[in-house]
């Protein structure tokens, strides 16, 4: 068997056609699910409740009041409503923590309470089913800062809705929707472990392969095309240079040699 150049070109086409040929496949298959998905219900924007509208409070506690109460220097302070009364989220080199606007008592994010608040920010009527304390990040979590509470409830789609431990705001519902259009990203971007990044060695080595089968299935092409398969744009192409040939050497007329200027 000789291996001359072009069964060169045609054996790595083949045989790199089939193994990215099967990429192909779940990109498309990843794309179309991503694209037919409801990006509402991808984002569970539908399950989180607007904040409920508070009174306005009848007396906070003065800044020099929250000073006192944190007991540490504070790099930034927000006033607002927490469920059912007003908190000041305060900011600390320490850390966040959230304390009564009022009162000046501290309000301990624990299990209870963001149970309390996953059903206070969640649209659906199904209760929690279970609550569990995330400190480290997972697939849902990834993208929040940590510590959260992860509150599952019982509904269809299964929403959990994930609450700052830190400061008992809602940071994101998740679901079966997104759980699909998340396995969908993950073949589409090729990213097996963290599903965030696709400027990784593994798709940079495929697209460049893919570059490469779109080059060499090129070269086949021309190669394989024969002087009929072209021939209704040849023919038409070679008519015409061959009346501008014939017209450049045709002899000219009597008339012409005879206009022609005399030394």
């Amino acid at each position: 068997m000789t291996w001359s150049p072009m069964f060169l070109i045609r054996w790595l086409h083949k045989w790199s056609g089939l193994v990215l040929g099967l990429q192909f496949l779940l990109w498309a298959l990843s794309g179309a699910v991503m694209a037919l998905l409801d990006h509402h219900k991808v984002s569970g924007e539908h399950a989180l409740a607007p904040p409920a509208e508070l009174p306005a409070a009848a007396a906070l506690l003065p800044l020099t009041g929250v000073a006192g109460a944190v007991g540490e220097p504070i790099t930034k302070l927000r006033l607002k409503p927490l469920y059912d009364s007003w908190v000041y989220e305060v900011s600390t080199p320490r850390g966040v923590r959230v304390i009564n606007a009022t009162t000046g008592q501290p309000v301990v994010i624990d299990a209870a309470k963001a149970r309390e608040l996953a059903v206070a920010g969640f649209t659906g009527y199904e209760p929690p089913k279970s609550v569990t304390y995330v400190a480290k990040s997972t697939l849902e979590t990834r993208d929040l800062p940590l510590p959260v509470w992860r509150v599952e409830f019982a509904d269809k789609e299964r929403h959990a809705l994930l609450v700052s431990a830190s400061t008992g705001e809602v940071l994101a519902a998740k679901n079966d929707t997104w759980r699909l259009w998340d396995v969908a990203w993950m073949l589409h971007i090729m990213d097996y472990d963290d599903r965030q990044s696709f400027n990784h060695p593994l798709i940079v080595t495929l697209a460049t392969g893919a570059t490469w089968l779109a080059l060499s299935g090129l070269i086949l092409l021309f190669r394989s095309f024969r002087r009929s398969d072209v021939a209704w744009i040849l023919d038409p192409l070679e008519a015409l240079a061959e009346r501008r040939r014939a017209k450049r050497t045709a002899p000219l007329p009597p008339a012409a040699k005879d206009s022609r200027p005399r030394a």
